[in-house]
């Protein structure tokens, strides 16, 4: 197997700063198709800033400066004149908090499709599939033009995840994707990324260390911008390398 077939994502001594603040040291990191990979750490470790790096809404912000290399299968994304609109169609990100369109249940997944010029009689084939990966689809087929927002919070937030597979991405980012939600609707989030990974590279970002246990086939531990420790995340949970791992998920500190 060669080298690009075992890792999706691969990043380069990368850094990042704010300004005059470091947010990444150094990183290095792969990660591999199909799986989903975990990024815990204290907050301001740097694990959201390293989400917005690899699909570059880093860009975004003033003042910010990128170091390093970030490779999306063979290509270098942090290239300047590799084409970012393209890289957010390819790597989708969920935030913390769901942020449905003020439109119908439909209209959230079609809207950004026909923006990129998707055919017409493409979308109720495309708004089915959506749902259905995101398990929301029979909660919420018989109510496709009813307003998103009358949608639960677990149901809002699986809503903006299926907008985010309407854009057919090859990677999907998640960003505390169920902080604000209750322990039904976070078993339902979990539950739908164990069958997303069979299609799909995922990142989840979570400040809670059981969902990580839970939820990722790998994972990394951040702190104070860098990475103390990468591996299978049943072996970092039961016999970590660092101490400072094992303070962590311990519950010492963080």
């Amino acid at each position: 197997m060669n080298q690009e077939s075992q890792h999706k994502i691969r990043l380069e001594h990368l850094s990042f700063f704010y300004g005059d603040f470091q947010a990444l040291k150094d990183i290095n990191l792969e990660i591999r198709p199909r799986e989903i990979f975990g990024l815990m750490g204290p907050a301001k470790s740097g694990k959201s800033t390293l989400l917005t790096v690899l699909n570059r809404m880093c860009d975004l912000i003033p003042k910010a400066r990128v170091e390093g290399r970030v490779w999306l299968d063979d290509e270098d994304i942090l290239d300047p004149d590799y084409d970012v609109v393209n890289l957010r169609r390819r790597v989708g990100l969920v935030l913390s908090k769901p942020m449905p369109l003020p439109r119908s249940i439909r209209e959230n997944l079609v809207l950004a499709p026909r923006l990129a010029g998707r055919p017409r009689q493409e979308m109720e084939e495309l708004v089915e599939r959506s749902l259905q990966a995101a398990q929301i689809w029979d909660e919420v087929k018989d109510r496709l033009h009813d307003s998103a927002l009358k949608l639960s919070g677990g149901q809002q937030q699986r809503l903006c995840l299926a907008r985010t597979l309407a854009m057919e991405p090859e990677v999907v980012l998640l960003d505390e994707p169920t902080s604000g939600l209750d322990p039904i609707s976070t078993a339902k989030i979990e539950e739908t990324l164990f069958e997303l990974k069979k299609n799909y590279t995922i990142i989840l970002v979570s400040n809670n260390t059981k969902q990580i246990a839970r939820a990722t086939d790998r994972v990394a531990f951040l702190l104070m911008s860098q990475i103390v420790e990468i591996g299978d995340t049943h072996r970092v949970f039961t016999v970590p390398k660092d101490k400072r791992t094992d303070d962590y998920i311990s519950g010492r500190f963080g």
